[in-house]
């Protein structure tokens, strides 16, 4: 499939934030708690992305994909930047979420690639991102991009049940 991928526009938060309620839901169904994930609105987090794109960004890009059967139509997003906290030479992929529809079909690579690329040209070529444990897809995913567990972990209770995140490194 060819995708094409842009930088994001206010226009886009709308889409952008319904992709990533969609894409929890999909994701980690069996992980997080049914309910939570049933409640969650994609209005304050548009609202949050309009915020970020209205003030300083600290160097914090996002990418949207479409595919050439609708070309406006925004079927992925993927958010980057430096490390959070802040370590030399170290970048984040903050976020990446393809439509469930469009899982598999390369949107996900070609997104992966377009953040690590803008990392690397921002002076950043070492490249870190979380995934949530049990999110077989998404780590299976990671470990062929080349990325493989750095061994640190954070966890956080939602609605009583602990869900921890795996951080991965490349470079």
């Amino acid at each position: 499939m060819t995708v094409s991928i842009r930088e994001m526009t206010e226009a886009d938060t709308d889409d952008i934030a319904r992709l990533r309620v969609l894409g929890w839901r999909h994701a980690y169904r069996g992980i997080m708690p049914r309910p939570y994930l049933d409640a969650l609105d994609p209005l304050p987090f548009a609202a949050g992305l309009r915020r970020g794109l209205a003030g300083p960004t600290a160097r914090t890009g996002h990418l949207v994909a479409s595919g050439p059967s609708e070309p406006g139509r925004i079927i992925g997003w993927a958010c980057q930047g430096p490390y959070r906290p802040h370590e030399a030479g170290w970048g984040e992929v903050r976020a990446l979420y393809v439509h469930p529809g469009f899982i598999g079909t390369g949107v996900g690579r070609a997104l992966l690639e377009a953040a690590t690329a803008r990392l690397s040209a921002d002076g950043l070529p070492r490249v870190r991102l979380w995934v949530v444990r049990g999110n077989m897809r998404a780590l299976r995913f990671y470990e062929r991009a080349g990325f493989a567990p750095d061994g640190a972990e954070q966890s956080e209770e939602i609605q009583g049940v602990s869900v921890t995140e795996l951080r991965y490194a490349r470079g």
